[in-house]
């Protein structure tokens, strides 16, 4: 291959696909967990790479969005410019002492709610 020839993978923006080392449920924030490969996050993980877009079970592919607005599910209750992180199983917690924030919460959502997420890119 010349650099004539050169295309990315996948363009910025796009959503990408991943596959599954542990069943995700849609809206789960998901990390890496091998080449290419993702499952649910752990608390404050520093592997986040987004959020599944569809329930997939392992040995499929599932499709991970991130930037942008996303809805992750709240662990606990979370205010509207909360900085939050990775929780376990995949949902997402007010920061407190978390390392890795994964965005900002647009909204309030109450424990088990979607929460608006302002994702980091």
């Amino acid at each position: 291959m010349t650099m004539a020839d050169y295309s990315p993978l996948f363009k910025p923006g796009a959503a990408i696909t991943y596959s599954v080392s542990a069943d995700v449920t849609a809206g789960q924030v998901v990390e890496l967990t091998g080449d290419r490969a993702v499952g649910p996050a752990s608390a404050d993980s520093e592997k986040v790479v987004g959020i599944a877009a569809f329930n997939a079970v392992v040995g499929d592919h599932v499709t991970v969005h991130d930037g942008g607005v996303q809805r992750p599910y709240a662990s606990g209750v979370i205010a509207a410019g909360d900085k939050v992180a990775a929780a376990a199983d995949g949902k997402v917690v007010t920061a407190g002492e978390a390392v890795n924030t994964i965005g900002i919460a647009l909204a309030a959502a109450a424990d088990g709610d979607p929460v608006q997420l302002k994702f980091k890119a």
